[in-house]
C-alpha cells in the first residue's frame, strides 16, 4: 500500500499494533504458565487482561476514524513472541528462566511503547483528540507494565546474586570501569 498521507500512516500503524495486541494475548498465558515467581505469573496474568482492553480500546480508535478494525501482520512483535518462546524453552534454574521471561517481556513493552508514541502523535496531527487519548491511556499503562517488570526483575536479580558474588572486589570494580567507559563513549 502506498502511504500518501498522516492518515494512511496512521490507519497502517493500527492495523499493525492491532496484530500486535492480538499476538500478545495469545502469547501471555504462555509466559504466565512457564514463570515460577508467583509475582511474575500475577503480573503476566494482570498484563494479559489489561491488553484485552487494549484491544477494545483499538477498535474505539478505528471507530472514530470509521474504519474496519482490521490487522496487518505484525513482524516485530512476531519476531519478539518467538524471542519469548525462547525464553520459555531455556533449560535454566528457575529464577534464570524468569529473568529471561522478563526481558523477553520489556522487550515487548518497549516495542508497543514506541508504536503507541507514534500512533498518539499521528492522531494529535489528525486533530482527533479522542483517539489520541485513548492511545496515551494504553502508551501509560505500557510504561505502567515495563515498570512492574523493572521492579520484579530487581527483585529477581537481588534472589539470584545472593548466591553469585564475585572471588574479589577488583572483578567488581574493573566490571564496573569497563561499564562506565563504554556508556560514556556513547
Amino acid at each position: 500500500m502506498k502511504i500518501s498521507t498522516v492518515e494512511n500512516l496512521l490507519h497502517e500503524e493500527l492495523k499493525d499494533i492491532y496484530d500486535a495486541e492480538k499476538r500478545l494475548v495469545r502469547a501471555l498465558p504462555k509466559m504466565a504458565k512457564a514463570a515460577s515467581s508467583s509475582e511474575l505469573r500475577n503480573a503476566f496474568g494482570e498484563h494479559l487482561e489489561v491488553t484485552k482492553n487494549h484491544v477494545s480500546r483499538l477498535e474505539q480508535v478505528f471507530e472514530l476514524f470509521e474504519w474496519p478494525a482490521k490487522t496487518k501482520t505484525c513482524a516485530g512483535m512476531k519476531g519478539l513472541v518467538e524471542e519469548g518462546e525462547e525464553a520459555i524453552a531455556e533449560d535454566a534454574t528457575p529464577e534464570l528462566k524468569d529473568a529471561a521471561l522478563i526481558g523477553a517481556a520489556q522487550r515487548v513493552e518497549h516495542y508497543e511503547m514506541a508504536a503507541y508514541g507514534t500512533a498518539r502523535a499521528l492522531a494529535e496531527q489528525l486533530g482527533n483528540r479522542d483517539a489520541a487519548a485513548l492511545l496515551e491511556e494504553t502508551l501509560d499503562e505500557e510504561k505502567e507494565a515495563d515498570q512492574k517488570l523493572t521492579e520484579i526483575a530487581e527483585q529477581l536479580l537481588g534472589q539470584i546474586g545472593e548466591g553469585n558474588e564475585p572471588a574479589d572486589d577488583e572483578d567488581v570494580s574493573g566490571a564496573q570501569r569497563t561499564s562506565r567507559t563504554r556508556t560514556s563513549g556513547a
